[in-house]
């Protein structure tokens, strides 16, 4: 989102892209951004960094591993995947950060990034010594109190950081999010599924750490969604694509699952190809199958949860109810393995 706000431009009228076409997108330009004029050194440094990026490029698509330290709103242990920020000259942002004014959780978190300080926190709970003990709890409270990533100090150091019109990715509850800054005020880029449809309703203030943000449009005018049933129907879409989704990939996974053992000794090619094409006939007529029944059953649960028009009779309320009750029984002790 902001190499598209900023470097890269789609072409006109292109409302979808494909995950490989972005990702496409994203490789010739790390390939074009490389510099000119640099030395061997920095060189054969860069081209080392961008061969390391493209492979971990693919990751994008599911998410990157980034390990936070509490000692500042730019500070990350290293990973492999940070080089991906480095070479794009984008800022990588969080706000979870200790107060420095409360000296015991200063001391019980240290320098630790996120992934030490919960060894550290087990660590300490095992030990002999009261004192390492103490320490641990301070430190599990800690985490227990910012569980949302985000403090007041955070905010504030970030606020001050991120520059004016700076567009960059801010981290928070193991999300990426495009954050940008306008007449000293944080926002960010509103990409839920539930906001497809409000075309006014672009950024999110980011002014407190409860996450209740004022909308607005691209011009940072306050912007109100119109409808909030449209964004919750757009939100329970989006479970419902998962849902499917989840049941697609658990059948290609058991479609590639071939019992060798079940195929007899001495076949013919022919035969075993005749074999193999009688089995996923098979399974792709199960695949279609499953997949009708998923619709049906998310249908069925959409129209269960809006509310009826008009008036029934009494008696029609009680024949109607009662094949209802049963489905529902039937849901409840009925489940879907993923």
């Amino acid at each position: 989102n902001i190499l598209l706000l900023s470097q890269i431009k789609l072409p006109p009228m292109m409302e979808i892209i494909t995950a490989e076409q972005l990702m496409e997108y994203l490789g010739d330009y790390i390939l074009d951004a490389k510099p000119k004029e640099i030395s061997e050194i920095q060189r054969l440094n860069y081209e080392q960094n961008m061969s390391d990026a493209m492979a971990i490029l693919h990751k994008l698509q599911t998410g990157l591993d980034v390990n936070v330290k509490f000692t500042g709103v730019r500070v990350f242990e290293y990973t492999p995947e940070c080089i991906v920020f480095d070479l794009l000259d984008i800022p990588l942002y969080h706000g979870w950060l200790v107060d420095p004014q409360v000296a015991d959780i200063v001391k019980a978190v240290g320098n630790c990034s996120y992934n030490q300080l919960v060894e550290k926190i087990i660590s300490c709970k095992q030990s002999d010594n009261s004192e390492l003990v103490s320490e641990g709890f301070v430190a599990e409270q800690f985490l227990n109190n910012t569980a949302t990533q985000l403090t007041y100090h955070g905010l504030c150091e970030l606020t001050s950081a991120v520059q004016e019109g700076e567009l960059c990715v801010f981290f928070r509850n193991n999300h990426f999010s495009t954050m940008t800054k306008y007449k000293g005020q944080l926002y960010l880029l509103v990409t839920d599924q539930g906001f497809l449809t409000e075309e006014k309703v672009v950024w999110e203030s980011l002014h407190n750490v409860d996450g209740d943000g004022n909308f607005c449009d691209s011009e940072f005018h306050l912007r109100p969604p119109s409808d909030p049933e449209t964004v919750y129907r757009g939100q329970q879409d989006q479970i419902d694509q998962d849902y499917l989704m989840a049941l697609s990939l658990q059948q290609e996974q058991q479609n590639q699952e071939i019992n060798w053992e079940q195929i007899p000794e001495g076949i013919s090619d022919l035969e075993l190809a005749k074999k193999l094409q009688e089995e996923e006939d098979r399974r792709a007529s199960q695949y279609y199958q499953e997949q009708e029944q998923a619709a049906a059953q998310v249908q069925q649960v959409q129209g269960a949860a809006s509310p009826a028009s008009g008036r029934q009779s009494g008696s029609n309320e009680r024949k109607r109810k009662e094949p209802r009750e049963k489905e529902r029984e039937k849901d409840k002790n009925s489940c879907v393995l993923l």
